[in-house]
């Protein structure tokens, strides 16, 4: 939901706008302090980049440009479909989505050419998972609608090396664990093949417990999925 405002006419602003499918938001990363001149991007290799080849919120200007579906207009709110922006980011401005002005199929994408073409291949890794990995993965999609390994294991498919901004670290002699929002995945690698062996709560007992902490993500799943299973790795 994208709140506008009162009391600027913004309703007058907004009229017109509901016959677009899509609209672009332009945000101001306002939990940023710093910015980098290279950065480290999710996708390919651990190689840093110059901030302006890349979409990183580290930036001079902390201004974030995102295209969305627009779902809905009512009074001065927006309802919109999947963004990648944090609950609370400001807004700076709005604008239609042209798909004769801002669309360039042809256009060259530089260094993520090489991305995409690797990604096309092939996954050079092999993915199987555990049992308990597995019973554990189906107990949070039967009991709460939690499903992130698909996701977490095509990323695993291509690269399961540690790589800090997509949140993958090694914890002990052949033990990695990689972020999947507030959850972890904890898994091997044997050559080309990943096993993937545990699924685990982000949050401690402490934060779980912690008064006010009621808005956690999946605060409840969180509880009951340490209450069903207890963590087994030597990590």
């Amino acid at each position: 939901m994208i709140e506008l405002l009162p009391g600027r006419q913004f309703e007058l602003a907004l009229q017109d706008l509901e016959g677009f499918d899509r609209i672009w938001l332009i945000s101001w990363f306002d939990r940023n302090r710093d910015w980098r001149p290279r950065v480290l991007p999710p996708r390919g290799p651990s190689k840093r980049r110059g901030v302006f080849s890349t979409r990183s919120p580290h930036r001079p200007n902390p201004i974030g440009l995102t295209c969305v579906t627009l779902l809905e207009v009512s009074g001065s709110t927006l309802k919109v479909g999947a963004l990648d922006l944090t609950d609370g980011t400001p807004i700076l401005d709005i604008k239609p989505y042209l798909r004769t002005v801002d669309s360039h199929p042809e256009s060259g994408l530089g260094w993520i050419e090489e991305i995409e073409e690797a990604e096309s291949r092939p996954a050079p890794f092999e993915v199987t998972v555990d049992l308990l990995a597995e019973q554990q993965l189906e107990w949070l999609k039967e009991e709460f609608g939690i499903e992130f390994a698909p996701r977490a294991l095509d990323i695993l498919r291509r690269d399961p090396t540690p790589h800090r901004t997509r949140r993958i670290l090694q914890l002990a002699e052949n033990i990695y664990r990689i972020g999947c929002g507030s959850w972890r995945m904890y898994y091997r690698i044997d050559g080309v093949r990943v096993t993937v062996l545990e699924i685990a709560s982000g949050y401690s007992e402490a934060v779980l417990n912690s008064p006010g902490n009621d808005a956690l993500a999946d605060r409840e799943a969180h509880v009951a999925f340490k209450a069903r299973f207890v963590f087994q790795l030597p990590v």
